[in-house]
């Protein structure tokens, strides 16, 4: 698969370098504004700010390293290539199917319990599944960032944007009615569904009947060559009796990270409360990266043992496996970095501030639409979905209601704003960390996704609007 030009391309800095400048420019920012809320930042600010987000992400970062661990031992092994090449013989033309079933399957995951993170999980996996099947690395990109995204940003029981935004606005004095919140987050959740959808469909089939059509560069799509496609391509792929159990426990294993992430108490469901705990001394629903970071670590060895690698292998792959996740752990943490620099210097709460002032005396829909593109700045500057429910809907909230406006629906564009913008903006670690491991640049990635952000947002208003109005 080759890519028909580079001539004239525009070269994204890599994705440190953009995270680096976006703190520059915040450090910038707060020395440039005179306000008495506002603190200057300094150099040790700036400096230490990526630091700090590492240490702030140390949890997440550990938790990709230790994957990428557990991933390099199974691909020693070669059972995941032939499973995934078997997958795709017995499709025999059907592929297609792959895009819309995977994306429903993780949007379900992200309006339920907010997935985000925990996609990071699978992208080698799908995207070597995708590139066996005629695609670009692009498709199995989005198929979980947008399928997932499409999700979160149609939260309906997600707790860490649903539960935190409704307990925020009750301490803020202000009752919600989560029946409208799950009817407005079910409506967004299938348009954008089927927006991603239809779009990601599309450019797979014109990429799939001719792969010079992908957008990628020669580069890109070498480096996932080499990356994804060098053992999906052996024709052998009979599995032996150890083969299809190291397949069975790799499946395990992420079914079990699943069901140890869904806040199964927030539901009313106490099954798992006594009997889970042994392992982590954390019963399933409580379960974090910590947790998730020992599961992989102890499956990675089992895996091991059950194909009988000797124990240097299993060492030596576990150790290169987690190398080649170093990146990606980095760039999640120094993207933390950003949210650092705005609470030291107080940019946020001078953001959230004004924003409210400005929006203060509209109508319902003046209203809804600049709440919404309010939200889509405060998201870039605060990529955290719990961090910018707590600082800002116990604001936000009591402004909607004192206009006699719908505090559901606020909460909504709350929720929607930022699952849109965190489809694209590199101050997400999941959206940089998933297309490095994907293999694809960030200016690659905004070329794909700008029509279907821009048919998503236009989608949002109208369906916000409306509601603005109703309720």
């Amino acid at each position: 698969m080759t890519a028909q030009k580079e001539k004239g391309r525009f070269k994204m800095p890599s994705a440190f370098t953009v995270l680096i400048l976006i703190i520059l420019v915040i450090a910038g920012v707060s020395l440039v504004l005179a306000d008495p809320m506002i603190t200057k930042a300094t150099l040790p600010n700036v400096v230490m700010a990526p630091i700090l987000g590492f240490v702030d992400a140390i949890d997440v970062s550990l938790f990709v390293l230790v994957l990428g661990g557990f991933l390099g031992v199974v691909n020693k092994t070669g059972v995941l290539y032939k499973g995934i090449a078997s997958v795709v013989k017995k499709l025999n033309g059907r592929e297609l199917l792959l895009i819309p079933i995977l994306m429903i399957i993780f949007s379900v995951g992200g309006t339920t319990y907010g997935m985000a993170e925990e996609t990071i999980a699978f992208y080698s996996l799908i995207v070597a599944t995708m590139m066996a099947a005629g695609f670009d690395p692009l498709v199995g990109a989005s198929v979980i960032l947008l399928g997932a995204g499409a999700g979160v940003l149609g939260s309906t029981i997600n707790p860490f944007a649903i539960s935190v935004a409704v307990d925020t606005a009750k301490a803020a004095g202000i009752a919600t009615n989560q029946g409208v919140i799950i009817l407005l987050g079910a409506i967004l959740w299938a348009t954008t569904l089927a927006i991603c959808i239809w779009y990601v469909m599309a450019y797979a089939k014109k990429v799939h009947n001719n792969p010079e059509a992908s957008i990628l560069s020669k580069q890109e799509l070498s480096e996932a060559q080499n990356a994804f496609n060098s053992e999906s391509n052996q024709g052998d792929t009979t599995l032996t009796t150890r083969g299809k159990v190291v397949l069975s426990l790799f499946a395990f294993s992420f079914l079990i990270m699943i069901i140890s992430l869904i806040p199964w108490e927030n539901f009313g469901i106490t099954f798992f409360d006594s009997w889970t705990a042994w392992l982590t001394g954390e019963s399933f629903g409580n379960w974090y990266f910590k947790e998730l970071a020992a599961w992989f670590f102890i499956i990675a060895i089992v895996c091991g043992l059950v194909y009988r690698l000797k124990e240097k292998e299993i060492v030596d792959s576990f150790i290169a496996g987690a190398g080649d996740m170093i990146g990606v752990a980095l760039v999640i943490a120094v993207s933390r970095g950003i949210y650092v620099i705005m609470s030291d210097t107080n940019l946020n709460d001078y953001i959230l501030t004004h924003s409210a002032n400005a929006l203060n005396g509209m109508h319902a829909v003046p209203f809804t639409v600049m709440s919404y593109i309010i939200y889509l700045g405060l998201s870039f500057l605060i990529p955290s979905t719990s961090g910018l429910a707590t600082g800002s809907i116990g604001i936000f909230a009591p402004l909607a209601q004192s206009l006699n406006l719908s505090p559901e629906v606020m909460i909504m564009i709350f929720t929607a704003a930022c699952g849109l913008i965190n489809l694209i903006t590199p101050t997400s670690g999941v959206v940089m960390g998933g297309l490095a491991i994907s293999k694809i640049d960030f200016s690659s990635w905004v070329k794909f996704s700008l029509k279907i952000i821009a048919t998503i947002l236009v989608a949002n208003i109208v369906i916000l609007s409306v509601a603005m109005i109703i309720f």
